[in-house]
């Protein structure tokens, strides 16, 4: 009995193995700017994006973009566009600093395939993804402003297919090649340290939707750190995002 017991585990312990090693890989894509170089003077150019996944606005760093003029492209979802009317209000105003783009409806990873990342559930399948995508979309555009070009999903993790939907439904992909805040669960001091390292061409990846995290005050103070080297801070919209895994292409 202890033997068929035996092997029977076995068995099931080699088709679970055989199917996770079948699952399709996810893709954290990279994206990088044009780097300004030595020809453009200054200490180079660098593309801010920040999450507003649900909840609240960090007005620390929110304040310190206004107040310092530093321009960042904004990936919202349709849950915090629908509690943050007045920083939305805000980012309005400031058209020449803020670019509103799509992180999703709803928050879900743009994944077709049922799984958690980052203990998020994903779409698990491709119409999921597309309405996922659509429906931040839709409500950007309730929200008055430019229509969105570029879509982040939920954990910034794909699904190959999902990528390629993406693409046609018109959207380029938001990667990044710095991950500043750890999402949002690192402290301020390493929080300021990755982003005050960003160099030439790099986009960083950090949030604004959790004002009692510390790594909010790490984000301002690496910000800063990178404009007192002299650094241009650019909003994809403005610059020539190049990507990998045919998010850009």
């Amino acid at each position: 009995m202890r033997v068929l017991r035996n092997t029977l585990c076995a068995m099931a312990l080699s088709l679970f193995t055989a199917s996770a090693g079948n699952a399709t890989a996810l893709l954290e894509p990279t994206l990088h700017v044009k780097p300004q170089g030595v020809e453009g003077g200054g200490g180079g150019r660098v593309a801010l994006t920040l999450d507003a996944c649900g909840g609240k606005t960090d007005t620390r760093i929110l304040s310190a973009l206004v107040d310092n003029r530093i321009p960042a492209t904004i990936f919202v979802t349709g849950i915090w566009l629908k509690r943050n009317a007045e920083a939305v209000e805000i980012m309005r105003a400031h058209p020449d600093l803020f670019e509103l783009e799509n992180h999703g409806g709803r928050h879900i990873p743009a994944v077709d395939t049922p799984r958690k990342i980052y203990g998020i559930l994903s779409a698990g399948s491709p119409d999921a993804v597309q309405a996922e995508v659509e429906s931040g979309a839709a409500a950007l555009a309730g929200a008055g402003g430019p229509a969105p070009k570029w879509f982040r999903g939920a954990t910034a993790e794909y699904s190959p297919s999902a990528i390629a939907m993406i693409r046609k439904l018109g959207f380029k992909i938001a990667g990044f090649s710095v991950n500043g805040d750890g999402g949002s669960l690192l402290g301020a001091r390493e929080t300021a340290r990755r982003i005050g390292a960003a160099k030439d061409g790099d986009v960083i990846i950090a949030h604004i939707n959790q004002p009692t995290h510390a790594a909010g005050e790490g984000v301002v103070q690496g910000l800063l750190a990178l404009k007192q080297k002299g650094m241009t801070f650019v909003r994809l919209d403005d610059a020539d995002g190049v990507g990998n895994d045919g998010t850009t292409d």
